[in-house]
């Protein structure tokens, strides 16, 4: 399976010129077998971890049947967060660029809702957005998607884990019986298997782990170090490896503050990112960092999901998460696209018991390295 190309999944050409031209050629695991079922008109359960390339599993059958000709939105992608409604766009939009009169619209929280009127008034094929924008459109009648034939509810435990359950059950209940189903979720707790059951009787189900092939090329690091030195170790392994674009993760909006300031005083050019921040200032920091108009990005875990930035050479951990899944979402934001990447944890002696926790529960294997 892994010897499988692209070029083998029977697309048009549209689709395989703008993978070639993202330089994408060997699908990952989830697409194989994904995009085969979708494109058939199953529907699907997937249990598949973060970072194993599922928008391109469940976009690439959507584009492949798209009625251009219509004036009704065909496919509605729900996911959890602002960040992760906008990378999708951006993905479909990359992947649709040889697809004349195509139009992906984000539908999100902290926007206006008359932009976001003007744009679905151009009729979008295709909408990405978080459940609670998307019902608020749909009760004061500026959006309707009770015609779409495709429904994609992509990390659905994590739009669990925010509550967000009861408007996913809600919109289901107001998108077509007939419709396509997918539902992409790492874990599959009780209350996603009910949703499974009430709504996709007959669904085909995969469930992924993540192969060799599949994960991102990550060097994990753990550095033992008192919690008054850490921002000066990361200046350290900033100066001694060269590294030319980096995350640092904190816990809280005050730390990310403080260590904003500290690494602009050493003199790195730096952007920091938080959850207080309104969503067109969040925006316009990403894409600052994308166009590489700073070294470092240092932020909380409002990033941690579905941020695709490809160059990022390093991640630091400030703080160890508190959350054991965060870690992988954390240093899953460097090695993207097929790069190889490094991830620092700085553990203080208050954090080895957190960090063991979360070496427990990943499976990771992090080499301790001390500071010359």
């Amino acid at each position: 399976m892994s010897e499988l190309s692209f070029r083998d999944l029977d697309l048009s050409d549209e689709i395989l010129k703008a993978l070639d031209k993202m330089g994408a050629t060997r699908p990952t695991t989830v697409q194989q077998l994904a995009i085969p079922l979708l494109m058939k008109d199953e529907c699907l359960i997937a249990k598949a971890p973060t970072g194993t390339g599922k928008t391109f599993a469940f976009s690439i059958p959507i584009l492949e049947y798209l009625d251009l000709s219509s004036k009704d939105i065909q496919a509605l992608i729900l996911c959890p967060t602002r960040e992760l409604a906008l990378q999708i766009a951006s993905e479909m939009k990359k992947l649709a660029r040889y697809i004349n009169g195509f139009n992906v619209v984000a539908v999100i929280g902290g926007q206006s809702i008359k932009l976001q009127a003007e744009r679905i008034a151009k009729h979008p094929q295709v909408v990405v957005a978080t459940p609670g924008r998307l019902l608020d459109l749909y009760e004061k009648r500026i959006i309707d998607i009770r015609r779409i034939y495709t429904l994609v509810l992509d990390e659905a435990d994590e739009m669990l884990r925010m509550g967000f359950i009861k408007s996913v059950q809600d919109i289901i209940k107001i998108t077509p019986k007939d419709k396509q189903m997918a539902l992409f979720s790492a874990t599959m707790p009780r209350e996603i298997l009910n949703i499974t059951w009430s709504f996709m009787q007959g669904a085909k189900e995969i469930d992924v782990m993540p192969k060799e092939e599949d994960r991102p090329k990550i060097d994990e690091y753990m550095l033992e170090v008192a919690q008054k030195d850490k921002a000066s170790a990361i200046v350290k392994l900033m100066r001694s490896n060269g590294f030319g674009k980096a995350i640092v993760f904190c816990n809280t909006k005050s730390t990310t503050s403080e260590i904003f300031e500290k690494l602009k005083l050493e003199g790195f050019k730096c952007g920091c990112l938080q959850g207080d921040m309104g969503q067109g200032a969040r925006n316009r920091m990403m894409d600052s960092f994308h166009k590489g108009k700073f070294d470092m990005l240092v932020a909380t875990d409002v990033v941690a999901r579905g941020i695709d930035v490809d160059d990022v050479d390093a991640v630091f951990n400030y703080d160890i998460p508190k959350d054991n899944e965060f870690y992988l979402h954390r240093i899953g934001r460097t090695a993207r696209a097929g790069k190889t990447g490094k991830a620092y944890s700085l553990v203080s002696y208050l954090d080895r018991p957190r960090m063991e926790e979360i070496i427990g529960y990943t499976g990771a294997n992090p080499t301790t390295i001390e500071l010359e």
